[in-house]
């Protein structure tokens, strides 16, 4: 699935005790028509123009204005091909932009499965701490009800139960910051049976149990009682 960065992308939004919160910036219109060089190539996913770019000397991790690599630029919209031949020129897989997302963590938030394996093949890390809320593409994943990139994730080894600067972990994130329908428990299944924590508490003491017992949630309080949650 190739998608331009010109279409509307959803932002990344946490609810938080301020309210609510972006958290993650694509590349705007404005942003693409200021872009030149390997940063302009990246957008329109034009990997010849990269190569040649790179091959009269130009650098592969220069940085635009939030601080994007053209590969960020590359991941953001997609293109495969562009990604391999500027990490094949020496681009960092690991990078961080201004917010401190790499590329495994958009094409995460993206949804994006064929992306998300793009940059795990690339040498992306599914164990980066990522974004202002030191967490983990896995539970960036988690809170949108991505359930079939939480597996990916897992499978590429995503810390289970790393609990990010709001004290909560990918499972907790898929109760607080999900809807309790199909995705979201979907979600959760995939993260019980990949062996996450079902008793680690939030911050307040709160377990997983508790907390989709408040929001009577119903099939995740049966999910998790399944796995032994108190």
């Amino acid at each position: 699935m190739t998608r331009e960065i010109g279409r509307a992308v959803a932002l990344v939004l946490l609810a938080s005790g301020a309210g609510v919160v972006a958290a993650q910036v694509p590349p705007s219109a404005n942003d693409q028509a200021a872009y030149t060089g390997l940063l302009a190539a990246a957008a329109r996913g034009d990997a010849v123009q990269i190569r040649a770019l790179v091959a009269s000397g130009q650098k592969p991790d220069g940085r635009d204005g939030y601080a994007r690599t053209p590969l960020h630029v590359a991941a953001y919209g997609g293109h495969h091909e562009a990604m391999r031949v500027l990490v094949a020129a020496g681009s960092d897989p690991n990078a961080l932009e201004r917010d401190r997302y790499d590329i495994v963590t958009i094409a995460a938030v993206a949804g994006d499965v064929p992306t998300l394996r793009a940059a795990l093949a690339l040498g992306g890390s599914a164990r980066n701490v990522t974004s202002r809320y030191d967490g983990t593409a896995l539970i960036a994943a988690a809170h949108l009800g991505h359930a079939e990139v939480v597996r990916e994730l897992i499978r590429a080894g995503a810390p289970l139960d790393h609990v990010n600067n709001l004290g909560w972990t990918a499972l907790i994130e898929s109760i607080v910051l999900g809807d309790g329908g199909p995705r979201h428990t979907d979600t959760l299944t995939a993260l019980v049976e990949a062996g996450a924590n079902v008793n680690l508490p939030d911050r307040h003491g709160r377990t997983p149990l508790a907390l989709a017992q408040s929001r009577g949630y119903d099939a995740m309080v049966a999910r998790l009682r399944q796995a032994g949650a108190r």
